[in-house]
Formats: structure tokens, C-alpha cells, sequence
């Protein structure tokens, strides 16, 4: 099963959990895609597919600039990994696929 598709996704960070539909859009080895929640619409750059294992960045403006790293694992409609944010540490992020 491809990975690609769109995810309803909870990421838990300091300001709460976060809401957003990440969609992703495989090309070979690659993907892009948007992480869109309450708080805009952020471009998921660099994306890289190994398997059924995701990475990828994101440059994040509000609440400040900082550019946020991304990887997850998509089992079946199920997706968990973890985003980074720099000194702020790592925050986990659940999702399921949608339709």
C-alpha cells in the first residue's frame, strides 16, 4: 500500500495538541506534500519515501521562525513519528488516513 495520501494527524507540543491534515504526495523515492492546521498551512520540503518510512522539513514562522524535522512510519492507514524542533526537542505526531 502506497503511503501516500492525506492523514488526520495530533501533534503534541508545548502549546497543546496541534490539529492538522498532513498530505502527502509520493513522486519515486520522493514526496511533497502540506501540514495544514489551526495555525496555517506549512510546506513539507525535502521529502524523502524509504519504504514505508517518511522524513522530511518544514520551516515554520509563527510562533517563530525555525525549521522543523520530520519522520514517521506509516503502517496500513496509520501514521506515528515525531517532529523535531530544535532546541525545543522532539514532539510526537499520530494520524490516520483519511476516506
Amino acid at each position: 500500500m502506497s503511503v501516500a495520501g492525506t492523514y488526520e494527524c495530533v501533534t503534541k507540543t508545548p502549546m497543546g495538541d496541534q490539529k492538522s491534515d498532513v498530505t502527502i504526495n509520493v513522486d519515486g523515492d520522493t514526496f511533497t506534500g502540506t501540514n495544514a492546521g489551526a495555525m496555517g498551512s506549512l510546506e513539507m520540503e525535502n521529502g524523502k519515501v524509504d519504504g514505508n518510512k517518511l522524513t522530511w522539513t518544514m520551516k515554520m514562522t509563527v510562533p517563530m521562525p525555525m525549521t522543523l524535522e520530520g519522520e514517521a512510519t506509516v503502517d496500513g492507514d496509520t501514521l506515528t513519528g515525531t517532529v523535531k524542533a530544535g532546541a525545543f526537542g522532539s514532539f510526537p505526531i499520530n494520524g490516520t488516513r483519511k476516506g
